[in-house]
């Protein structure tokens, strides 16, 4: 085992992110980590202190590793609805293919375990809930300024349901959904939302 001089906290982080993602942080106990990474219990408590923390700053990572990067291309996107219906199908590819396929995400894992009881840990989810908000709000006011809404859609409101969707499309993949049926419900409400 490594001791805490001797091991990259950065790289462990990572692979503590991984661990989180793939199995959710309610299942996975500090000796799941521990065989994980290689590193000892108390060298992964004093570089990151308690399970709890290191599962905040797991959650952390991930957000600004993978939803931050995301967020912000769809808000920079500029082109409105075909934005938003870029971002779904990157999420859908990712959740349904590939190397994290069925994993869900790691905030949706949080969302629904035991460990959102924490308040640092729904800290982090509310913000990631407001990014995410705030990036599909500004994709559809792009929408809305480019007429491609149909009348009566609220971007505010509209942002809400789109950011609720992204979570189910998470949680549907990891339950086995295919990409052809995620794709068929996003594609139905993009197209109740289009002028």
């Amino acid at each position: 085992m490594a001791d805490v001089k001797h091991f990259d906290p950065e790289a462990v982080l990572e692979e503590v992110v991984r661990l989180f993602w793939r199995r959710g942080m309610a299942p996975t106990g500090i000796q799941d980590v521990v065989t994980a990474t290689g590193v000892s219990r108390s060298s992964l408590y004093a570089a990151f202190g308690g399970r709890r923390e290191l599962h905040r700053a797991a959650l952390e990572r991930y957000v600004e590793r993978w939803s931050a990067p995301a967020f912000r291309d769809l808000a920079e996107d500029g082109r409105g609805l075909p934005a938003i219906a870029a971002f779904f199908d990157g999420l859908i590819e990712a959740r349904c293919s590939g190397e994290y396929a069925r994993w869900g995400r790691t905030v949706v894992n949080a969302h629904a375990g035991a460990e959102n009881a924490d308040p640092d840990v729904q800290d982090v989810l509310d913000r990631h809930h407001e990014r995410l908000r705030a990036a599909m709000r500004t994709a559809l006011t792009t929408a809305a300024d480019h007429g491609q809404l149909a009348p009566g859609i609220n971007p505010e409101t509209t942002a809400d349901a789109l950011a609720l969707l992204a979570y189910g499309v998470n949680v549907r993949s990891r339950a086995g959904a295919d990409a052809p049926s995620l794709r068929a419900t996003v594609d139905g409400v993009l197209s109740a939302l289009s002028e």
